[in-house]
């Protein structure tokens, strides 16, 4: 006689299981700032990226094991290829791909003896701030439509609560990489402070034509770090400048990178 397990006992148990996996990870976060979406991951290799090109204007994050979240990432660009092709380039969004991938996850989780241990972030920066668009997907399928700033892993809650101490509109890219280090080195979720070589930064550019997406590394990365740390504090520094009514610094565009995803 088989073993019998209620459904609601299964899909609880697969739920921890897959919170235990993603919460073994470090968190990563998404912020909007001025000129774009600024990509900020704790990753010392840099052979295996969490952080990817999907489309022209659109970007793929994730956390949690990573052979999972690399075959949705190859398999969003093949369904991003598709129906930009069958269709017309303007076609490919990312509220429609975070509900394929919405999809795709709550039937893995639903049929599948062991649900994926991931939790990604599909965002797609538009003409204007007001019209990025970010959606955080979790292992069972969920959606959910978020604004500014966005965590993912297992400490999200404590990481997105210094986000929101610092995230203050038309950020520079300098201050949100800055907010970004704070909330990913916030205690009990960092050993030390964070350097150049344990991260890995992109941003999707507003002001670029066709491919938004570029990777910042190497000099250009210790430099914004270096500017970040001076600046004392995201947030406060966004509202002094909007106080002042001056513009963006210009000094803070990102520098193009390989512009293509691994």
């Amino acid at each position: 006689m088989p073993f019998y397990v209620s459904p609601e006992q299964a899909m609880k148990d697969k739920a921890d299981y897959a919170r235990k996996g993603i919460a073994r990870g470090r968190n990563s976060v998404v912020v909007t700032y001025d000129e774009g979406i600024l990509f900020v991951a704790p990753n010392p290799s840099s052979a295996l990226h969490k952080v990817s090109e999907i489309y022209d204007r659109i970007a793929f994050a994730a956390v949690g094991r990573y052979n999972e979240y690399e075959n949705l990432r190859v398999a969003g660009v093949r369904f991003a290829d598709t129906r930009g092709y069958q269709y017309a380039r303007e076609d490919v969004t990312a509220r429609g791909l975070a509900n394929w991938y919405a999809q795709v996850l709550g039937s893995i989780f639903t049929e599948s003896n062991k649900p994926y241990e991931v939790e990604i972030v599909v965002a797609e920066v538009g003409d204007a701030q007001d019209a990025d668009q970010m959606y955080r997907i979790t292992f069972d399928g969920s959606v959910a439509d978020e604004h500014g700033f966005v965590a993912m892993g297992g400490q999200a809650e404590q990481v997105a609560r210094v986000l929101k101490e610092r995230y203050a509109a038309s950020l520079t890219i300098d201050a949100a990489l800055g907010a970004a280090i704070a909330a990913l080195s916030s205690p009990g979720n960092s050993d030390g402070e964070i350097n150049a070589t344990q991260l890995e930064v992109a941003v999707l550019a507003r002001g670029r034509a066709h491919r938004a997406f570029r990777r910042i590394r190497g000099a250009r990365l210790e430099e914004l770090l270096g500017q970040a740390r001076s600046g004392g504090g995201g947030a406060k520094a966004a509202k002094d400048t909007e106080a002042a009514g001056s513009g963006a610094d210009d000094a803070a565009q990102p520098s193009p990178g390989d512009g293509t995803a691994p």
